[in-house]
């Protein structure tokens, strides 16, 4: 298994938003990214993956699972672009903040810390077991 991380901004796309769709997931569409795309084409179904909310926010709020594997995005007509399916696993216990995340030395090579503007990364095991303990959760979920 394999650990991503989301972001959204919580006024277009948030954590309740990712929840009321249930079981069934939504598509993680509109990246116009290469470096993100190529990450979700290298994703697979059971990958886990945090939801980030960006902006304002700025914290590790949940837990996604991939529940569709790399197809392409429905919002275009471009075949140079493609989504996955995501659908809520759970929340955090407490929301990990990126000033937390920062102080945290075992996270400083994270892509969120190197590279915030990303909007699809990958996620290490270590740095998933260590955000999952600062949230409160298992890393096992």
């Amino acid at each position: 298994m394999k650990y991503w991380l989301f972001k959204s901004e919580p006024s277009v796309w948030s954590w309740d938003d990712q929840v009321a769709r249930g079981a069934a997931g939504e598509e993680w569409d509109g990246v116009r990214n290469y470096q993100a795309r190529n990450f979700m084409r290298e994703m697979a179904m059971g990958d886990r993956g945090f939801f980030y909310h960006s902006q304002s926010a700025r914290a590790v709020v949940g837990v996604v699972e991939i529940s569709a594997a790399a197809h392409p995005d429905s919002t275009t007509q471009d075949e140079r672009w493609d989504c996955v399916d995501i659908r809520a696993v759970t929340p955090l216990a407490a929301p990990v903040t990126l000033a937390k995340i920062k102080t945290e030395p075992s996270l400083a090579e994270m892509a969120l810390v190197r590279n915030s503007r990303l909007s699809v990364q990958p996620v290490t095991p270590e740095e998933w077991r260590r955000i999952c303990a600062m949230g409160g959760i298992d890393p096992e979920i």
